[in-house]
């Protein structure tokens, strides 16, 4: 019998995974709670590793059909272990690439992704004490942070709170709570909304709120807050803090919600001579027409060029291209960094040409 075995490389051996879009071998399929699903990856070919920040997300090609779509997901896994990357995703009612991934994506399987990014880390917002606080699914960035300070800085003071639907639904109890043996400054807080009959539960119930968030971490005033969960439970975190006189400054959120892309805007006309600019794309060959109001992405579309993109509301940064010449406006929600736009990196679904218009793509 021929076995296989593995040619070992030390890291300072190997080339960062750093480019743009990478594909990405699924290695192991993991069920964490009932309808979640932990999904490996390694580089789909050797020499590899994985550079990214703990909290960061990518974004994945999923083919669900006769046109991929596109999803973006937090990675869970720490860059402190970097030969492998994993996302952690909820099947959501209605959702359309999470429930193709739980029925059909099984190791073996490549896939193209592109990233990592993302701002949300606490090596972009470090501070001297942490206080982590997530629902459901919004656990992944407080999971990849957690993962990787226990690795590199094992005395890092957090206190980690995630609210749940059951006991059943807390992703990643027992490696959290065996964490919170190996960490002596790690506090670790539950709360779920409803436990079965007969079902053992000495934690808190119900929903997040004030008096919660003040018996769990007692001291969040002097903690760097990260938050990331729905809607909802993050507007109530928000308001909770700020009301107890929490300097928001050290506040930092990440929403994982999907966002209604930007509509056209009405530009204001009166002498009705607005006219379409021109976009060209270089890589593509061709050029077309940018509507008054419209976006880049809306006008590549037009052209038939394909730029990636998923939130489409300057949220993840999947659509970022290079501007060659012309100047736009965009107005992005934080899905790129400031020294990226230095560059000339611009957000297509949220640019709209000032004029006549060269990109990457």
């Amino acid at each position: 019998m021929n076995i296989s075995v593995p040619n070992y490389r030390h890291v300072d051996e190997m080339r960062p995974w750093s480019d743009r879009e990478h594909r990405l071998a699924c290695v192991a399929v993991t069920p964490e709670s009932p309808d979640v699903m932990t999904f490996t990856f390694r580089p789909d070919h050797s020499g590899l590793w994985f550079r990214y920040l703990p909290g960061q997300f990518v974004t994945l090609e999923l083919p669900v059909g006769p046109e991929p779509v596109l999803r973006t997901y937090t990675l869970s896994s720490s860059p402190s272990r970097p030969y492998t990357v994993a996302v952690t995703v909820k099947a959501q009612a209605g959702s359309i690439g999470t429930r193709w991934m739980f029925d059909h994506l099984k190791p073996g399987m490549v896939l193209k992704a592109i990233g990592p990014l993302g701002d949300f880390s606490y090596v972009r917002h470090p501070g001297r004490k942490y206080f982590f606080i997530s629902a459901g699914s919004g656990i992944t960035p407080m999971m990849s942070m957690t993962r990787d300070l226990g690795d590199r800085s094992p005395d890092s003071d957090i206190t980690f709170v995630h609210c749940a639907r059951t006991p059943d639904d807390i992703i990643f109890r027992a490696e959290l709570e065996a964490k919170a043996r190996e960490m002596e400054n790690l506090t670790l807080g539950f709360v779920v909304r409803q436990a079965a009959r007969g079902q053992l539960w000495s934690g808190l119930r119900g929903r997040i709120d004030k008096a919660k968030i003040a018996l769990l971490a007692p001291d969040f005033l002097d903690r760097t807050v990260f938050c990331c969960g729905p809607e909802p439970f993050m507007a109530t975190v928000r308001e909770s803090l700020a009301s107890a006189g929490f300097d928001m400054k050290n506040y930092h959120e990440e929403t994982f919600q999907p966002v209604k892309p930007q509509p056209p805007v009405v530009v204001a006309d009166p002498s009705g001579e607005a006219a379409p600019t021109k976009v060209t794309f270089a890589m593509s060959g061709k050029e077309g027409a940018c509507e008054p109001g419209h976006t880049l992405l809306q006008a590549a579309r037009a052209a038939g060029v394909r730029i990636g993109a998923a939130c489409e509301s300057g949220l993840c940064g999947t659509c970022k291209v290079m501007k060659l010449s012309g100047e736009v406006e965009m107005n992005h929600n934080g899905g790129i960094l400031d020294d990226e736009i230095d560059e000339g990196y611009v957000l297509a679904c949220c640019s709209r040409p000032k004029g006549d218009v060269e990109i990457e793509a």
